[in-house]
Parts: C-alpha cells; structure tokens; sequence
C-alpha cells in the first residue's frame, strides 16, 4: 500500500547551501485532483540556476512551501498513483517538473493525448511550458531506454536549441564565433553541438583548468581556452552566450572583444555566488553588446507561431535525437537513492565540484 507520507527536499531561499528534508502527510485530493508518485529526477548545474533566479524568474512558484524556503524543480519521470480527474487515468507515467521529492499534486486543466496541463492557481502566471506533464504513451520524443538522457538533457537541450535559434533568427548578428562559458555543463555542451551542425560560427568554450581535457575530448568546440586567457583569442565578430554568470569572465570578454561583440546572451548561473558572484543581465559601462537574459518560452511562442506546433516538434525532436546519439560516446549516468545521496550531490553540483561527464538521477 502506497506510504501516506510524503518527504521533500528544501533549500533556504537566502542561502541555497543550507538543506533540509521536509515529512509530511499527503493531501487527500480534491475533485479534479492528481497525485504522482515521483519515480526519478535529475539533477544537473541547471537546477543550480534555477535555485540562484529562483525569485527572479519563478521558479519557487513551482512548488510554494514554508516562507523562506524553496523546492527546486527537477525534469523527472512520474506515475499517476491516485486520480479524482476523469480525464487522467492511474498509471499514468509524464515526463516533467516535479520537486526533488516523492510527490506532487497538480490540477490538470487541459488534458490531450500529448499533454496534462497543471492548472492550480500559483502557476497562473507562469510560461504555459513550465506547467506541461507529457504521458509517455503520447510522447513522439520518449524512449524507455533513453529516459536518463531524456531527465538529464531534454529539457537543458530544448534551452540550447532555442538559444541557438535566436542567434540563428538574426544571422548571428554577424559573429563568426559563438563564445560559450561554463563550457563543460550539458547546457553549454548541447548549445556547442547546436552551433558545429549549423555550421555558421565557430563554437568556442570557454572552461577551467579542471574541466579543460573533458570538453576538448567531446570534439563539439572549435576551440577550448581557459577562463583567464580570453585575451588569447583572435578578435573577430562574436557572440557571447554565457552559462556561468561571473562578472569578471564577463568583463574580460567584453573588454577583449569591445565592438566586435555583436551579442550577450546571458541564461544560466553555474558559477554560483560563490565563485565571483552571478549576473543575469546589466552590467552597465561594459563596451560591445547589452547583455541580454535570454527567456526561452517567448521563442518557444515565437517558433509555433512561425512554423506550427507540428513543425516545431519535428524540427526539435530531430535535433534531440541526433544530440541523444551523440552523446552516447561521453555521458556517464550514475543513479543513486536516498537522503544522503541527494545531499551530497547537490552539495558537490552546487561548489561546483561535479564531474561534468556524469549524469546524475536520484530517486527518494
């Protein structure tokens, strides 16, 4: 019989290194309710970003809890378990946001084949995306055997390809090389692989020491060098799409580059306020490009207005499929269960300390 209790992981807002695991009883549902089961949730450097712009962009509103504190939304795989919707069937498997936890109630609104919408009132006004639970049985992009991949980097690739399709959509503002820090996260690797198939820029990573041999060996950038030596490249057109938020990186490029820097593209936080502080944008007085933090949703909106649903999912899945076949040669996913596990792999991800060829899946 399924335990009555739930446990969830929670992060202090103010200090996302302090953790705590929450018990406590599972609401009975209301009329039109849904209880998943959270089955396995990854949790990568994204998710790292996601506690450090939790206010700003929303993501504790995924999720509320106790003030203060905050459940950082994992891609994951869960099963419908109990079910006072008529639309939604127990037994149900979706692909989506779920906390780091065992369990979640949603209010489906919209229910197809292909999508089970959540519709309780704190994500109202969140991107219609962030609130989407995909069954599998209706998911032309699932595979069974590639639902680590599918946890681990669907969702970050989906951010890469729609970063790689905004700089597309202005010709790359005319750069001939798409400078991408934090090199090493699957973020940054996915978004190298976007740029090399496209064949326009060059795909230059920018990364550390540590990390400097694995994101040579992927053989997706057309050039590595180390976050201090950015004044050893060639000045030519270029785009800067910067995962890492550390003003000083920042800094040197725009001081290095000056007008050459055609674009600043800011999404993700990987470098944590420990490790030179973060930005999402700003950064007033830096020569070339404003820096921009780049929002998915609204060229995922763009997208299906110009092309289609249809056509925006063919065109996604294919490139999800031949980045899943590529990534097979350096991907190395470790599942691993329990509070002390997740513990401990959040604090390494979060000190920046995660090898960045491992793919970690955790179940509570």
């Amino acid at each position: 019989m399924e335990n009555s209790q739930d446990l969830e992981f929670e992060v202090q807002k103010a200090d996302p290194g302090e953790t705590r695991f929450v018990e406590m009883p599972i609401p009975e549902l209301a009329s039109g309710q849904v209880l998943f089961r959270v089955d396995r949730f990854a949790l990568t450097a994204n998710n790292i970003t996601y506690a450090l712009a939790g206010d700003a962009i929303g993501y504790w509103r995924f999720f509320p809890c106790e003030d203060g504190w905050g459940r950082i939304p994992a891609m994951g795989f869960a099963d419908v378990i109990r079910s006072r919707h008529p639309d939604v069937h127990e037994g149900t498997r979706c692909f989506g946001w779920y906390p780091m936890g065992q369990h979640l109630v949603i209010e489906p609104g919209a229910v197809t084949p292909g999508q089970i919408v959540d519709a309780a009132p704190h994500r109202a006004d969140l991107a219609p995306v962030y609130a989407q639970y995909l069954p599998t049985n209706g998911d032309p992009q699932y595979s069974q055997d590639r639902e680590d991949q599918i946890m681990l980097m669907r969702g970050l690739f989906m951010t890469s390809f729609l970063a790689d399709d905004y700089l597309a959509d202005q010709d790359y503002n005319g750069a001939s090389a798409v400078l991408i820090t934090s090199a090493s996260s699957k973020t940054s690797i996915a978004l190298a692989y976007q740029v090399k198939q496209a064949g326009h820029s060059r795909a230059v990573g920018l990364t550390s020491a540590r990390n400097e041999e694995f994101v040579r060996k992927l053989g997706f950038y057309d050039e590595v060098v180390l976050y201090d030596q950015v004044e050893s490249l060639g000045v030519e057109p270029a785009a800067l799409v910067d995962m890492a938020g550390n003003p000083a990186v920042n800094a040197a490029v725009h001081h290095h580059y000056g007008e050459a820097l055609k674009a600043d593209l800011r999404i993700g936080i990987t470098h944590g306020p420990g490790l030179g502080g973060f930005s999402m944008g700003g950064d007033d007085g830096l020569p070339g490009a404003a820096p921009v933090p780049f929002f998915a949703p609204g060229q995922v909106a763009k997208r299906i207005k110009d092309w289609g649903a249809g056509g925006f999912a063919e065109r996604v899945g294919g490139a999800w499929a031949q980045f899943c076949d590529a990534s097979d040669a350096w991907l190395k996913v470790e599942r691993s269960t329990g509070r002390d596990a997740l513990s401990r792999i959040y604090a390494e991800t979060l000190a920046g300390r995660a090898r960045p060829a491992n793919g970690h899946v955790l179940s509570l």
